[in-house]
C-alpha cells in the first residue's frame, strides 16, 4: 500500500525537520560573521596606530570575506524567526509574550546597528576620518555579537524558563522579571560558549585560508601576519570556550539531567560517575540492562561527578534514574509526572468550563491554584504545574532524546576543540621560529581544519538542541503540543523548498568568497590608480 505523505511523517516531524534544516545552515553563515568582525577589526586597529598601508590591504582583503558571509546568513535568519509564526504558533501564543522580547530587542537594536555601521565599514574608506571608520568596524563587529547574545538569551530561556509566571485567563506565560530572564546563568553561560567557540571558528578560517597562499606561494607577507593575528585571537578565545563548555556542564547538570545523561551514554546513575572519553556505543536491541552502554570504554575516574556538581563522589542521575525514577534519591518516575502533568492540564480545562458555564466558585478555586504568590498555588505549582508539559506526553520513553548522536556529537565538538587549541600553538611556534613556510604538511592540516570547524560548530547544536527533546519549552511545552495545526503536506513542500533555496545561497557564497580569495587583496599601490585586483600568482611588493 502506498502511503502519503502525511502518513509517512507528521506534521511534528516536517516542522521539526524544517526548523532544524533551516538553522543548520543559518548557522554554517553565523559564527564566521560573529569572529571575523572582531579579527577585521582588530588588523584595522593596527593600521590605524602604524600608518601602514599594508595592514589597509589586508583588512580590507578580509573585510570583503566578511561581507559576503554577513549578506547570507542575514537571509536564512530572517526565515527562521518567521517559521515560529508559520510552523509553531501554539509555542508563539504560549510564551510569545516572553520570546518575543529579546528578538524585538535583537532586531530593534543590535539589527540596526549593525546595518548602520556595515554601510560606513564598506564605503567609508577614505570618505570618512580613519578614527570614524575604525569606530565602525568595532561597532559592526560588537553589533553582531549583540545580535547573537538577544538569540541566545531566548534560546536559553527555552531551555530554562525562568522570570514568568502563568495566566491562566489567557492560558499563556507573561514575563514578571526580564532581568531574570537576561541574567540567567544559563544564558550567560550560553551567550558566551557560543561566541568564543564563534570567534574560534573565524580564527581556523583566517589560519586556513593564509596557509593556502602560503602554499601557492602567494601573499606571504599578509598570510603570515594574519595567520599570527587570528592564531592568536583563536588561542585565547578558545581558551575562554572551553572554560565556559565547563560552566554550561554545570548547568545542564542541574537543569537538563536528561542532556547530560544523553552525552555520556549514562543509562545507570551512580556516585563518583566517571568521564568517558570515548567508548564505541553498543546498539540499543544488543544492550544487556546492567550493562554499560559502550564497548571499549576509555574513562576517566569520577571525572563526570567533580565536573558537573563539583563533587567527585556526587550522583549523577543516569537514563534509567530519569524515566523510571529513583525513590532512594528522591527523584519521581516520568510516569508520575505524565499524570500530575494531567492534573495541571485538567485544572486549566476546569476553568474554561466554569468560565462558560459562569461558576464562580469554580473559578476562584482553579485561580488559586495557579497563583504562585498563594500557599495553595506555591503547592500546585511543585506538585503539578512544574510537570504541565509532561502531561502531552503519550510514553516516558518520549524523554530519552537520540543518545548516539548527542553521545558523537559532543565528542566530536571537544575533541574538535582540543585540537585547535593545540595547532594554535603550535602553529604560533612555528610562526615564531620561522618554519611556518617549510612545514607543508602542516599548511594542508591547517587548511582542512576549516571544514572540521564547521563540522564541530554543528555538532555543539546538535548536543544543545536534539539534547533537549522532546522538548520546546523545558518541561513545560514539548514538540507535540506547541507546532502549528496545519496539513503537513504544506510544510514538507516548503521544507523542499527552502533546501533548494539555502543550497543554492551557500553555493553562492562557496563560489563569490572562492572567486574573493582567488583574486587575493587589493593593489593600493599608487601605480595602480585606483584599488584592483591582483589575481594570479603575483607576491606582495612588500616581502
Amino acid at each position: 500500500m502506498m502511503l502519503s505523505a502525511a502518513d509517512w511523517m507528521s506534521v511534528v516531524d516536517w516542522s521539526r525537520a524544517q526548523f532544524a534544516m533551516t538553522a543548520i545552515y543559518h548557522w554554517l553563515f553565523v559564527p564566521l560573521t560573529l569572529g571575523l568582525g572582531f579579527i577585521v577589526a582588530i588588523m584595522e586597529t593596527i593600521y590605524y596606530r602604524t600608518g601602514d598601508e599594508f595592514w589597509k590591504r589586508t583588512t580590507k582583503f578580509w573585510m570583503r570575506l566578511f561581507g559576503v558571509n554577513f549578506a547570507i546568513g542575514v537571509a536564512t535568519g530572517i526565515i527562521l524567526e518567521f517559521e515560529f509564526g508559520t510552523n509553531w504558533s501554539n509555542y508563539s501564543h504560549f510564551v510569545g509574550d516572553i520570546f518575543g522580547a529579546p528578538l524585538a530587542i535583537e532586531g530593534i537594536m543590535a539589527f540596526f546597528l549593525e546595518s548602520t555601521f556595515i554601510a560606513v565599514m564598506f564605503f567609508g574608506w577614505n570618505k570618512v576620518s580613519k578614527g570614524f571608520h575604525l569606530t565602525a568596524t568595532w561597532l559592526t563587529a560588537v553589533g553582531a555579537s549583540l545580535s547573537a547574545l538577544w538569540i541566545l538569551v531566548a534560546n536559553a530561556w527555552m531551555q530554562y524558563p525562568v522570570g514568568m509566571t502563568f495566566n491562566v485567563e489567557t492560558a499563556r506565560n507573561e514575563m514578571t522579571s526580564f532581568w531574570d530572564v537576561l541574567f540567567s546563568p544559563v544564558a550567560m553561560n550560553k551567550f558566551f560558549h557560543t561566541v568564543t567557540s564563534s570567534y574560534m571558528l573565524a580564527a581556523v578560517f583566517v589560519v586556513g585560508i593564509s596557509a593556502w597562499f602560503l602554499l601557492r606561494g602567494r601573499e606571504r607577507q599578509m598570510a603570515r601576519r594574519s595567520m599570527a593575528v587570528a592564531s592568536v585571537f583563536g588561542l585565547v578565545f578558545a581558551l575562554v570556550a572551553a572554560a565556559t563548555g565547563d560552566g554550561s556542564g554545570v548547568q545542564i547538570a542541574r537543569t537538563q539531567p536528561m542532556k547530560l545523561a544523553a552525552m555520556e551514554a549514562l543509562y545507570h546513575g551512580q556516585k563518583g560517575a566517571p568521564l568517558t572519553v570515548i567508548s564505541v556505543l553498543k546498539p540499543e536491541a544488543e544492550r544487556a540492562a546492567e550493562e554499560k552502554a559502550g564497548w571499549l570504554n576509555i574513562e576517566i575516574p569520577r571525572m563526570l561527578s567533580l565536573m558537573s556538581y563539583r563533587d567527585v563522589d556526587a550522583y549523577v542521575a543516569g537514563i534509567n534514574d530519569l524515566v523510571n525514577g529513583n525513590p532512594e534519591r528522591g527523584m519521581i518516575s516520568t510516569q508520575e509526572k505524565i499524570e500530575r502533568g494531567r492534573v495541571a492540564i485538567g485544572e486549566l480545562a476546569r476553568y474554561r468550563q466554569a468560565k462558560q458555564a459562569g461558576d464562580r466558585e469554580a473559578m476562584r478555586e482553579v485561580l488559586a491554584k495557579f497563583d504562585p504568590q498563594t500557599p495553595e498555588g506555591k503547592a500546585f505549582h511543585k506538585e503539578y504545574f512544574r510537570y504541565f508539559g509532561y502531561g502531552y506526553l503519550s510514553s516516558p520513553d518520549e524523554v530519552v532524546p537520540n543518545v548516539p548522536l548527542v553521545y558523537y556529537s559532543f565528542r566530536v565538538m571537544v575533541g574538535a576543540g582540543v585540537f585547535f587549541i593545540l595547532s594554535f600553538l603550535f602553529t604560533l611556534w612555528l610562526l615564531k621560529k620561522g618554519r611556518i613556510e617549510s612545514r607543508r604538511w602542516w599548511l594542508w592540516v591547517l587548511l582542512w581544519s576549516i571544514p572540521l570547524a564547521y563540522v564541530a560548530s554543528q555538532a555543539g547544536w546538535i548536543v544543545a538542541e536534539l539534547g533537549r527533546q522532546p522538548w520546546t519549552i523545558q518541561d513545560l511545552l514539548p514538540t507535540v503540543a506547541a507546532v502549528s495545526r496545519i496539513d503537513s503536506t504544506s510544510v514538507m513542500v516548503t521544507f523542499f523548498l527552502f533546501v533548494a533555496l539555502f543550497t543554492t545561497l551557500l553555493v553562492a557564497e562557496v563560489m563569490i568568497m572562492r572567486r574573493q580569495i582567488l583574486n587575493g587583496p587589493e593593489d593600493l599601490s599608487p601605480e595602480a590608480g585606483t584599488a584592483t585586483s591582483s589575481a594570479g600568482d603575483k607576491t606582495n611588493a612588500n616581502e
